[in-house]
């Protein structure tokens, strides 16, 4: 860069003294919004194309700013370029960086637009990239559930309501449940870019500018499916930061239960699943730990995209339109946000297919703390029993399991029927686990058939998206 810019800001004439250099540092924004070189590049090159139709630039202007911002991009790419705090941002570096390379042609660029609207087109640019990054991570993850639930649509363990032993479910059903929880963020996440693909070039400072632009062709250019209708919410909403950073929460939060799960399962105390050891490290001081860090992490991390969240409500809950520079604090948080969602799901979608599930461990788990009672109660009714009659009959039965250390599965048919004169040989086939879970024939239920058949159409949604 030539020593001039180095010197003086593209946009210091007003002043008559220097800004201070603690000043100059705390209000760039360079340190981290160069990350956004390539969509402030794609957005510039498109502007310049329409102040050419328009008939503000001509062919040979256009051909040297976009062959200029070409160059730059490429000398930012292999780390050429040295980024300059007295430009304050990646608009007016790039900006700054032109003008030295095709001369007076590169001051022309800016006409008919503002950092405003440049830095908003540039956000919506630059989330847009990344949702379309974010979202095959989300459908990997979710193919890897879907085959971890075809491979134990037969294995079966404890559901749990208030972590106590409910009702036996299969695993494969329990991994279907996270299938469809990220098919609900997912859905969030397309809604949303929907929003973020709205055009707010055009809108210049806040109140739209007096040259001829063509907003349209503009929006053509760069993709966008609307333009922004009003030049004062164009340049100041940042609503679809905010939606992206709630789905985040909402996906982060998901993670988060499902690590909580993983945590528990993978201890000695449970003995559900073995993690791989890839994603675990060990003790400094106890040789025998495995502990599962990567779960552990994602979990953690929930409360950092909770905090991004609540900085950009709160970042956005006082401002008077239209632009103010609160709005440089919009980055960081969701910057970071994008970076703790591509991690997270890129640590799960590798780690979940991996799992090994210890389908006798779970089978023994299933088997403790009478997790049949409710069949046995169906059971009473389906022999004329009032619900309620048949839920005291089976207390009790639970009461005397208690005592004497059986499952209602392993007492004998005699002592069943000292509870209810009504129960039969045929008791069994619904006190056994395998009998649970194959009653549970319907759609949304745990029965292995209905798996199957879950785990197929999740395969075909999938192929949809």
């Amino acid at each position: 860069m030539s020593n001039q810019h180095n010197q003086e800001k593209l946009s210091s004439a007003r002043f008559s003294e220097s800004t201070d250099a603690f000043v100059e540092e705390f209000t760039a924004s360079i340190q981290f919004d160069q990350r956004m070189y390539k969509q402030d590049i794609q957005g510039s090159i498109a502007h310049a194309k329409m102040l050419t139709k328009a008939g503000i630039l001509n062919e040979q202007e256009l051909n040297d700013i976009i062959q200029g911002l070409t160059q730059i991009q490429a000398d930012i790419e292999v780390g050429k370029v040295e980024w300059s705090i007295k430009q304050e941002d990646i608009h007016m570096n790039i900006e700054s960086r032109l003008t030295d390379l095709i001369g007076i042609t590169g001051k022309k660029l800016h006409t008919g637009r503002s950092r405003n609207d440049q830095v908003a087109t540039d956000i919506r640019l630059y989330l847009r990239d990344e949702i379309d990054v974010i979202l095959p991570e989300l459908k990997r993850l979710q193919s890897g559930l879907v085959e971890l639930a075809e491979r134990e649509a037969d294995t079966i363990m404890p559901g749990f309501t208030h972590l106590q032993t409910a009702q036996p479910v299969t695993f494969g059903h329990h991994m279907l449940a996270w299938f469809e929880m990220l098919k609900r963020d997912v859905e969030r996440l397309q809604d949303c870019r929907k929003r973020v693909n709205t055009m707010p070039l055009g809108s210049a400072a806040l109140a739209g500018t007096t040259y001829p632009i063509d907003r349209t062709y503009t929006a053509e250019l760069l993709g966008f499916d609307r333009i922004s209708e009003n030049s004062l919410d164009g340049v100041s909403d940042r609503d679809f930061a905010i939606e992206f950073t709630g789905f985040a929460a909402t996906l982060l939060m998901h993670l988060s239960r499902f690590s909580e799960e993983l945590v528990l399962w993978s201890s000695a105390q449970f003995q559900f699943i073995d993690l791989p050891d890839r994603f675990c490290t060990g003790s400094s001081i106890m040789p025998q730990k495995k502990n599962p860090d990567v779960p552990e992490l994602v979990r953690g991390k929930s409360g950092r995209v909770y905090g991004h969240l609540m900085s950009l409500l709160t970042l956005m809950k006082s401002q008077p339109l239209a632009y103010n520079k609160d709005n440089q604090e919009d980055k960081e948080p969701l910057f970071d946000t994008v970076d703790t969602v591509k991690g997270c799901l890129r640590a799960f979608a590798d780690m979940v297919p991996a799992m090994i599930v210890k389908r006798e461990m779970t089978y023994e788990a299933a088997k403790r703390g009478f997790s049949t009672a409710t069949d046995l109660a169906d059971y009473l009714v389906g022999k004329g029993l009032p619900f309620r009659d048949s839920h005291e009959v089976v207390g009790l039965a639970v009461a005397h399991g208690i005592q004497s250390g059986q499952d209602l599965s392993e007492m004998s048919l005699q002592t069943l029927q000292d509870f209810c004169d009504k129960i039969e040989e045929d008791v069994f086939e619904v006190l056994t686990l395998e009998g649970s879970v194959a009653a549970r024939n319907h759609l949304g239920g745990t029965a292995p058939v209905q798996v199957r058949a879950a785990v197929q159409r999740a395969r075909n949604w999938l192929n949809e998206l």
